[in-house]
């Protein structure tokens, strides 16, 4: 969740002259107001507040699903009053989450038999699937250490720096040290042999993305489940990995079904996916899926009684809606393996036609590859009088929403933008963004840098003392300069 903050401390009450049939006084804006007020009025005041946030249909920073069914709507509005987690009273609901742990599982190989019931959960996102996880891996090399008498109190994860911020908060929360793989230039995800090799005794897993928030890369997991076999034979320790699949779990089975990242993998013990990425369902339903029961110590899991029945359970919170568990069943058999494969071969090709227009504009260096999420990510070639965060700022008064972040370390010099492709985003959205990405250019062409100035605009700004002297404008934009290169001086791949 995040934090609140007030706005502005003068703006302390919200007008509602357009609701003024029904209220004419101000509301507080930061209290509870004393009297109520006709539900029409509420409406049209949140309403026209409403107005003012981003369309996510052009949301492109954002891998979370923004359209779904009409149907598939009406079936969220219809359960939007159960509580999830009272199983007993909604066994059914119960049962579709079942349903969808099995297809999942068996959609990433799980080792299950005819009969075998497949061990995993559905979570509100990746962040609390990926703290479950991390968890139970903890839990085990705790459990295995405690056996052989040897300390337990340092544990620690190897990821690439190109992990999602999540990670840093499972690591600081339940007190795991996070040994990061720093990147470089040109190789944007974790090196499988720098990872390996950073790999000890503490270590209780190496966490694997496919699909890096970056630039959509899938990491080698199957080049990093050899490496650490011939390690751990080495050793004799059992170090393990989990595949952080947020964005590509719902993508490889369909587009790289060859490919070897999952459960095919032995040391493969656990895996997250976001069903509200590309398993195309409203935030927030993400899923987490073990090997076997093993791979889930058993003092993880609580059993309750007091809503009618046995129930266990293994989340972090209590409550949560039923609506997304029943878009994502819904999902999952109305469109089976066949209409996953053509959305997402879909999402593909319009990367490609966005990719070429951009590429036919001269101007810019791609950074993602082919083979990966269907994303693009890409950089400017000519950085000299303007930057990719002037190009974000400007495609904003297109309605567009592109975000613009520089690289983890040690390839922090380099400045992305990123394009995600959704289902809902068409070719003919694809063309048009090249087009007012075009316009942007040239406008910038025309505009003064920011980023240089020239030995006369130099003479004209000093004063007698031989300072540079400001105007107000360019003192707030070296304030604006000053906070931006504090917040990248800090990690920024959290984009999400």
């Amino acid at each position: 969740m995040a934090l609140s903050k007030t706005t502005s401390e003068s703006d302390i009450s919200i007008h509602s002259t357009f609701a003024s049939r029904y209220v004419r006084a101000a509301l507080p804006r930061f209290r509870m107001p004393e009297n109520s007020i006709p539900k029409e009025a509420a409406y049209q005041i949140i309403n026209d507040e409403l107005m003012l946030d981003g369309n996510p249909r052009l949301n492109l920073a954002s891998f979370v699903t923004t359209w779904m069914e009409p149907e598939c709507d009406k079936l969220i509005m219809a359960a939007i009053n159960k509580n999830y987690v009272d199983m007993d009273e909604y066994p059914v609901t119960t049962e579709l989450q079942n349903r969808c742990v099995n297809m999942i599982a068996h959609l990433f190989n799980a080792p299950l038999g005819d009969s075998e019931t497949a061990v995993g959960v559905g979570t509100v996102g990746s962040s609390e699937a990926i703290m479950l996880a991390g968890l139970a891996f903890k839990r085990r090399w705790q459990n295995k250490r405690r056996a052989e008498g040897k300390p337990c109190d340092k544990p620690n994860i190897v990821t690439g720096a190109n992990v999602q911020v999540c990670w840093e908060k499972f690591a600081r929360y339940f007190e795991v040290e996070l040994k990061e793989v720093k990147l470089r230039d040109g190789y944007y995800v974790m090196d499988p042999e720098k990872a390996v090799d950073t790999v000890d005794e503490n270590t209780i897993c190496v966490a694997a993305i496919l699909g890096s928030t970056l630039n959509g890369e899938f990491e080698d997991v199957k080049l990093l489940n050899d490496l650490l076999i011939e390690k751990n034979k080495e050793t004799g320790w059992d170090t393990p990995i989990h595949v952080d699949a947020a964005s590509g779990g719902f993508i490889a089975p369909f587009l790289y079904p060859e490919l070897e990242w999952d459960f095919r993998l032995p040391l493969v013990k656990s895996i997250n996916v976001s069903g509200h990425k590309y398993g195309l369902v409203y935030a927030g339903i993400g899923w987490v899926i073990w090997r076997s029961k093993e791979d889930l110590p058993e003092e993880l899991v609580f059993h309750i009684n007091y809503l009618g029945a046995d129930q266990p359970t293994f989340t972090l919170n209590f409550s949560k809606g039923s609506s997304q568990i029943i878009a994502q069943y819904y999902q999952l058999i109305r469109l089976g393996f066949e209409g996953y494969k053509n959305i997402m071969e879909n999402c593909q090709e319009n990367a490609m036609v966005l990719k070429q227009g951009l590429e036919k504009t001269g101007r810019f260096n791609i950074v993602s590859k082919d083979n990966a999420v269907p994303l693009v990510a890409f950089s400017l070639k000519d950085r000299t009088r303007h930057n990719e965060f002037e190009v974000s700022d400007h495609l904003r008064r297109f309605g567009w929403i592109v975000p613009a972040y520089t690289m983890p370390p040690d390839a922090q010099h380099i400045t992305v933008l990123r394009v995600v492709i959704r289902e809902d985003f068409s070719r003919t959205l694809a063309e048009r963004l090249v087009l007012d990405i075009e316009k942007v250019l040239h406008e910038l062409d025309t505009l003064p840098s920011k980023l240089l100035m020239t030995s006369e605009e130099k003479k004209v700004m000093r004063n007698t003392n031989g300072v540079v002297k400001k105007n107000a404008l360019e003192t707030q934009r070296s304030v604006t300069e000053a906070w931006k290169k504090f917040v990248l001086s800090k990690k920024t791949n959290g984009v999400c």
